[in-house]
């Protein structure tokens, strides 16, 4: 038994999404999670710059947040660098791509699967190696959706304007008659009911966020490192950006966990 936190990273409030159902899920475990709001959006981004503030930010909840595993709880991150993550950390690495991935498979019924993410995740490839690597005879379309994150980070889900911009950036996915989509950014959840409304009624849409909460439920019970204790959990919240901004906007989003948010800076 492991009484060390989980850790979990994004850009900025999406990964509250994965916050969330870890809370819900395993509710006596620790968590620290860090919305790297300083350096938000990571979607337009290089993959290299990406990676390389991944990298930082995991090395950072390791060796000064003494996390047990590392939830990687943004798209574009995780594409960019989950695979040299996990190799130079001892500690587990969970992604929020192959639990979506075959959270969307295991739904679809005609075999016809559209995924939205942002332009760095879909130019990555990440999700069309991701399906490929199953086998399960899917065909898959792909849209990038710029706008969205910042519009959520605004606290703008439920606008005109944003309904104006999935109108246009879904038609792809619409023109392709899937009947699943897979929501590519941790962000987009907070954006489903206008995603829904685009997409229409027989549409399945699919998170990662619970499908990687039970990822990390089954990594701490085949490892051995769930919480002892069977008391509520403690949550830390860190902002690379201006905290008071965070709180507002992630109570607005998660609930009343979010409370005390602490400001981290670079060194």
């Amino acid at each position: 038994m492991d009484d060390r936190p989980i850790g979990v990273f994004d850009s900025g409030f999406g990964g509250l999404t994965v916050a969330r159902a870890l809370i819900d899920l395993l509710p006596a475990e620790d968590l620290v999670y860090f919305g790297d709001t300083g350096r938000y959006p990571y979607g337009p981004r290089d993959q290299d710059e990406v990676r390389t503030f991944a990298q930082q930010i995991t090395r950072m909840l390791v060796e000064e947040q003494g996390v047990k595993l590392v939830v990687v709880a943004c798209n574009t991150a995780a594409a960019a660098a989950l695979d040299i993550l996990r190799f130079e950390h001892e500690v587990p690495i969970v992604g929020v791509i192959e639990p979506g991935v075959r959270a969307a498979i295991a739904a679809t019924r005609n075999r016809r699967i559209g995924v939205i993410g942002t332009v760095g995740t879909i130019g990555s490839g990440a999700y069309q190696r991701a399906v490929r690597s199953h086998r399960a005879g899917v065909e898959l379309t792909c849209a990038a959706c710029p706008g969205f994150v910042e519009f959520v980070e605004r606290g703008e889900t439920d606008s005109e304007q944003v309904h104006v911009l999935a109108e246009r950036l879904l038609a792809p996915v619409c023109a392709a008659d899937v009947d699943t989509l897979l929501l590519g950014c941790t962000h987009y959840p907070f954006l489903a009911r206008t995603i829904a409304d685009v997409m229409g009624r027989q549409v399945v849409l699919v998170s990662s966020a619970e499908e990687t909460a039970f990822e990390v439920l089954a990594i701490l019970e085949e490892t051995g490192l769930g919480r002892r204790s069977a008391a509520k959990g403690a949550h830390r919240w860190v902002s690379s950006g201006d905290a008071a901004w965070f709180r507002d906007i992630g109570r607005r989003l998660l609930g009343p966990e979010l409370d005390d948010v602490e400001t981290w800076a670079w060194a």
